[in-house]
């Protein structure tokens, strides 16, 4: 995390000379100070051996050596926040996956084509990106799975959970995050609706990734997906999901509508709908992410009787949205990240919440 008093200080690490270029006048004129530009790794480990950095913004193909071998050599020797540079394409979005799940704690996209004009454009959000990743937790995006291998499922006994929903909010650090989360839960787990901020290719792949990993079934939703026990639906990026009903069914719409604090799909569109047509069937979790999208709608869903679990501090690798959400009063309790999969299941367990003071468990 950088020290309170300077610039943040940058390196780019992009085999490209114009997105070097680009980038470097785009963080000089914001304020940000760019500690170098190498064009590949073995440059970039040059100026890192020579020059404090807080923040590295790193292309993933390169000569010599890969963003992705980089990183990993990176977040096992002296960990640092690093922002990816991808391609909005199907490959961007599944290399890019890969290297959040390997420590990167976000990333910053760029077009095929019109590549200066773009990055000028989206000026405001890069350098955003850069700032949220100067203050985040670089270590808490390690993967833990490193050390501890794949998580195994919860063995806590499963009741009859059909009546029960989860509804999961999320954004910086959320790769990593639900990657220790969804393959702890078992196939007999509630249904699932996640909206992670990211934008359209992404969510698919973050779907398809997950849906490896895990004994539930991971997949993006679509309008008209029914919310079932073993099944997590991934909102599709560019869009927002509600959830409705329909007698005793739960559905999901996908739709178009304005971006609500500033993201489409938002969190709080998500708890809202929950807490309209679920009340005191649902679930809801607000993991680690940047702003305080979700921290309304996570109130509301507590005011309606919804059992709620906020990401505590030291575990988010961005402690935005959770602080939010616990200085509104909307979480029923604060945990860990290695602890939010068993609460899911002991609330699902149990009879529906009435409100409670926070961190005193789930309902009995």
């Amino acid at each position: 995390m950088k020290p309170a008093g300077r610039a943040v200080r940058v390196l780019i690490v992009d085999d490209s000379a114009v997105v070097r270029r680009c980038l470097s006048d785009l963080f000089t004129r914001s304020g940000l100070e760019v500690a170098g530009a190498a064009q590949d790794p073995l440059f970039a480990q040059e100026i890192l051996r020579s020059k404090p950095v807080d923040v590295v913004v790193l292309d993933v193909e390169m000569p010599r050596m890969d963003g992705i071998t980089f990183l990993k050599q990176l977040m096992s020797t002296t960990p640092l926040p690093v922002l990816m540079c991808s391609t909005l394409t199907e490959k961007g979005a599944q290399t890019t996956l890969a290297a959040l799940a390997a420590g990167a704690v976000g990333f910053v996209t760029k077009p095929r084509l019109g590549l200066k004009g773009q990055l000028e454009q989206d000026e405001l959000g890069i350098v955003q990106a850069v700032r949220t990743a100067a203050r985040s937790n670089a270590r808490a995006a390690l993967p833990q799975a490193q050390s501890a291998g794949t998580p195994a499922p919860s063995t806590l006994p499963m009741l009859a959970m059909t009546d029960r929903l989860v509804v999961v909010g999320i954004s910086t650090g959320g790769v990593q995050s639900i990657e220790q989360v969804l393959p702890r839960l078992p196939r007999n787990a509630p249904g699932m609706v996640i909206v992670q901020h990211m934008p359209e290719k992404f969510t698919a792949s973050l779907a398809e990734r997950l849906n490896g990993l895990c004994e539930i079934a991971v997949r993006e939703a679509r309008s008209g997906d029914r919310v079932l026990p073993g099944v997590a639906l991934i909102a599709p990026g560019g869009r927002h999901t509600r959830l409705t009903r329909s007698g005793a069914q739960w559905l999901v719409e996908v739709f178009d509508a304005p971006l609500v604090n500033h993201h489409r799909p938002s969190v709080d569109v998500l708890f809202r709908s929950a807490a309209q047509v679920a009340g005191r069937n649902a679930i809801g979790v607000i993991m680690t992410g940047m702003g305080d999208d979700g921290a309304r709608g996570l109130r509301d869903l507590r005011e309606a009787g919804a059992w709620t679990i906020a990401q505590d501090e030291a575990s988010c690798v961005v402690y935005g949205m959770p602080k939010e959400a616990v200085r509104l009063g909307a979480a029923c309790e604060v945990v860990p990240l290695g602890r939010i999969a068993e609460q899911i299941l002991r609330a699902a367990q149990a009879r529906p919440a009435t409100s409670t003071p926070l961190s005193a468990g789930p309902p009995p």
